[in-house]
């Protein structure tokens, strides 16, 4: 059995400039070439880019392509994508007219060259546009959203066109046992053996319900392994920042998962919380991974109430056409644990269960609980990964 297919080519198509004469090279022409130092959604892109998770696209995309992708989900020349992937300044006066620029990187020290890039066009977006694209890909115009505060914060300026990467940011030296590129976990699920891989989605530490959903994947696809793909990027104020999530995910695999049935990894990209849009786009990125299955449960990639407990599933049946993706859709409920049944349980399973029949605790419950050195219950958190996360909250 082979690995799914990347999306909208047959092989992998990654920016990243492999070829040490040409890498060299390239880093001799950015000192000599214009340069503006792009936003951290910008640097995040082309992180992407260069490491084949955006698969087939060489670049930036134009407003043409922005607002389309926006609007219908895909591009003007009919390429199926789910959220713009652009490039947005504020200010372009050290670039007008060139042609081809260099893009230094706003998150490391000193803002080295990451990228070198074609200059196809320098755009405006038009506020019609920006409210389109804003209201299309985050489902509201609403300020103290933060995918949208950051969307509106980048500027104006739409530069477009392909681009050549020659580092992957800060990933790759802070988190250099977890960041892997699409290409480095393709290469790995074959020397694993695997051809059905579920991946797992997240951004927060995992607790019981999240492990035994990977788990209940596994079994109900018959995969052959899980991928833990976590977001090293950067967050909203108040998420449990990455090394801390990946020392505690790490420490769940290790105790309690079956030997050799999960990869642990991560991606450099910033979160959008766009809810059902960024689902789509967590599909098509898993699908170049070489994944067959992608895990979305209730309010994947949401923040606040912005969008409904399904919508990240719905819009996989209303707005994706068929065979736009090949990777399949795990579609999990609210999972939690059972003190009738002494396990975790999707609650659309036991329709006999009442609210107090499961150990429910919001999420700024545990924090408190976390902060004050108390473990919350080991039905709902592993007694090792609280420990990882106590010893975080009572250090801030």
């Amino acid at each position: 059995m082979s690995l799914v297919r990347p999306h909208g080519s047959e092989e992998l198509q990654p920016r990243f400039v492999y070829d040490s004469a040409r890498h060299h090279q390239l880093i001799n022409e950015a000192e000599s070439l214009p340069s503006i130092v792009v936003s951290s959604a910008a640097a995040a892109n082309a992180v992407m880019l260069g490491a084949g998770y955006f698969n087939p696209l060489q670049g930036y995309m134009n407003v043409a392509d922005a607002v389309s992708v926006a609007e219908s989900l895909q591009t003007t020349d009919g390429l199926f994508w789910p959220v713009p992937v652009v490039n947005v300044v504020d200010d372009i006066s050290g670039i007008e007219g060139a042609k081809r620029i260099a893009l230094r990187d706003p998150n490391v020290e000193g803002n080295p060259v990451l990228a070198v890039m074609d200059v196809e066009a320098i755009e405006t977006f038009s506020d019609a546009q920006m409210s389109t694209i804003v209201e299309q890909v985050y489902g509201t115009l609403d300020e103290n959203h933060p995918g949208v505060a950051t969307f509106k914060a980048a500027g104006r300026h739409v530069i477009s066109g392909p681009i050549e990467v020659l580092n992957f940011s800060y990933f790759q030296a802070d988190f250099p046992d977890t960041f892997r590129t699409a290409v480095e976990i393709r290469n790995e699920l074959v020397e694993h053996g695997w051809s059905k891989v579920v991946a797992f989605q997240t951004r927060n530490p995992m607790h019981r319900a999240h492990e035994e959903l990977c788990k209940m994947a596994l079994d109900a696809v018959e995969a052959d392994g899980v991928l833990i793909h976590m977001l090293l990027g950067k967050l909203k104020a108040g998420d449990i920042p990455a090394p801390v999530r990946d020392a505690a995910i790490r420490k769940m695999v290790e105790e309690y998962f079956p030997k050799n049935t999960v990869m642990v990894t991560g991606y450099g990209f910033d979160m959008l919380y766009a809810g059902p849009r960024e689902a789509v786009l967590h599909a098509l990125f898993r699908q170049n991974c070489g994944c067959s299955h992608l895990i979305v449960g209730r309010d994947h990639a949401g923040v606040g109430d912005y969008y409904g407990a399904f919508d990240a599933q719905t819009i996989f049946d209303e707005k994706v056409p068929a065979g736009a993706l090949e990777i399949e859709i795990f579609r999990a409920d609210h999972t939690a644990y059972s003190k009738k049944l002494n396990k975790v349980v999707m609650m659309r399973d036991v329709p006999d269960h009442t609210k107090e029949d499961f150990i429910l605790l919001s999420g700024t419950k545990v924090r408190e609980m976390l902060g004050n050195g108390i473990a919350p219950p080991p039905e709902f958190s592993r007694p090792e990964v609280a420990q990882i996360l106590m010893d975080y909250y009572q250090s801030l």
